[in-house]
């Protein structure tokens, strides 16, 4: 198990923010602390293929998680324009922008040209007409973190050892809870909990994405995760994991093995932050760890 998961873990759906990165330290001008990245995805134990897609850019601070939808290879073209198109809008903005309207402007406008374009592509090809994909995504300029989505995958942000928020689903099934039609513990369960109302690829998604900024300390956490583990491990267990480690490597293959050994019917991908304080306040640096 542990040999595969380190295998999957070591080769899969990098994109060119992720590969041309060596690991180490070096500057960022896009934060004051020290970001530490653990990733890891795996295909789980019902799928033919993987329609995830995570996205790693330390220089420019960028973390994004997406999950296809769609069927056949439509999951994953869809994942894929979002990894590919959010980057590239959110390159425009300076690494050294810290206003918060222009910065959640920006991610805003990013995801709704990934919208446009995965909806383009569906009405160019049939095969594809019904593809779609989620999008969870954090970035961070100077001291703040701004954590953006759009469906069901989802963003955690930890502080002194809890849950200090989390992202609300865009299903039915929360959409029910809200209305107060239905209950916490028949939210968990519910029939409409996989059925989205918005996602990257529908209309709804043309407002642009759910969006909080947070001021951020050193020994914050962030996780962004799938529904492949969401909802699968409790979150309990998701806190309990997330407060052990001081790696964030070793902390993303443990969360997928977890779902994984809770037999997750689904694609499984996360990226986890450790944030930390530079050691020299005028030497910014992000690191990413790799098993």
């Amino acid at each position: 198990m542990f040999s595969r998961l380190r295998e999957i873990c070591s080769r899969v759906f990098r994109t060119a923010g992720d590969l041309d990165e060596p690991s180490g330290n070096h500057r960022s001008a896009a934060s004051p602390f020290r970001i530490l990245a653990g990733k890891c995805t795996d295909i789980g134990n019902f799928r033919d293929n993987n329609e995830d897609r995570y996205y790693i850019d330390e220089e420019r601070a960028i973390y994004i998680v997406a999950d296809g939808m769609g069927g056949q290879a439509a999951g994953e073209q869809a994942s894929q324009i979002a990894v590919d198109i959010i980057p590239e809008k959110l390159a425009k903005l300076p690494v050294e922008c810290q206003d918060e309207e222009e910065v959640k402007g920006a991610v805003s406008q990013a995801v709704i040209a990934a919208n446009e374009a995965i909806i383009a592509q569906g009405n160019a090809d049939p095969s594809v007409q019904n593809m779609g994909t989620t999008v969870v995504i954090a970035t961070m300029r100077g001291e703040k973190v701004y954590l953006a989505h759009v469906g069901d995958s989802r963003a955690y942000f930890f502080r002194d050892g809890s849950v200090a928020s989390v992202t609300t689903d865009h299903n039915l099934a929360q959409a029910l809870f809200d209305a107060k039609t239905i209950t916490q513990e028949e939210l968990k369960n519910h029939r409409f909990k996989h059925v989205l109302w918005k996602y990257l690829g529908s209309k709804e998604a043309d407002e642009g994405p759910d969006m909080e900024r947070d001021n951020l300390q050193a020994g914050d956490r962030i996780l962004l995760a799938t529904d492949g583990i969401c909802g699968v491990v409790d979150d309990e267990v998701i806190v309990e994991t997330i407060n052990r480690h001081d790696d964030p490597q070793a902390c993303a293959e443990e969360l997928v093995r977890l779902a994984l050994e809770s037999g997750s019917k689904d694609n499984i991908t996360v990226v986890v932050l450790f944030i930390e304080a530079a050691a020299d306040p005028s030497q910014t640096a992000s690191s990413t760890n790799v098993g």
